[in-house]
């Protein structure tokens, strides 16, 4: 379905030089939070563009946390734009934890190390959602962009249907896999087999551990 239109005064832009090269940063408030879109290459931006939506991790984004693979997937979605030569990445904001937050997110690391439960299960013994996060926001600003159909960077089909739902054509889908660690091996693996993530590189991970 057709997103609504964001308002002008909803949305701030400037040109953002980063060590990776010169993005154009555009700013949202939508949806009770202010989100980021960095936009790099020449305009127009229309169909096949290639795009990261990416979920807020402060853990793994800012400060590198090894238990997730958020800060990875991050920089290498914004090495495959800059090396393209175009692209989006679309920073969603308030989703951290999937939706549940920072302080219920380190939570569930307590009991994931002190209990040995999964991503899954240390949310659900708290009485959490196992995620509430929404990708209308991401919808209406690519929308607002300009932009109709995408390649879309990401290894969870629900992030797919969901931009589909909300009017997004996705024409393809990009695999953006991070090697495994022994840190987030259990975290990869519960998203793969309980959130239905498409995650091979596991398989991989798997031989390497039987053969020392």
């Amino acid at each position: 379905m057709p997103q609504p239109i964001i308002a002008d005064e909803d949305v701030a832009e400037s040109e953002l030089v980063t060590r990776r090269g010169k993005f154009r940063a555009v700013a949202f408030a939508d949806g009770g939070h202010e989100h980021m879109a960095l936009v790099h290459g020449r305009r127009p931006l229309r169909e096949d563009v290639l795009v990261r939506v990416h979920s807020e991790c402060l853990t793994g984004d800012i400060f590198g946390a090894m238990r997730c693979e958020c800060g990875e997937q991050l920089g290498a979605a914004l090495d495959t734009i800059v090396r393209e030569g175009r692209g989006i990445l679309v920073y969603l904001r308030g989703q951290e934890g999937r939706g549940i937050g920072l302080v219920a997110k380190v939570r569930t690391h307590v009991l994931q190390d002190e209990q040995g439960l999964d991503t899954v299960d240390s949310a659900t013994s708290l009485g959490l959602p196992v995620d509430t996060r929404d990708y209308t926001p991401a919808a209406r600003i690519l929308s607002h962009l300009g932009v109709r159909s995408v390649r879309l960077m990401s290894n969870n089909p629900d992030k797919i249907a969901s931009l589909e739902e909300h009017g997004i054509k996705v024409t393809a889908r990009v695999p953006l896999l991070m090697p495994p660690n022994a840190n987030n091996i259990a975290y990869l693996r519960a998203k793969r087999d309980r959130l239905g993530h498409d995650l091979p590189q596991l398989d991989q991970f798997a031989v390497r551990e039987r053969h020392g």
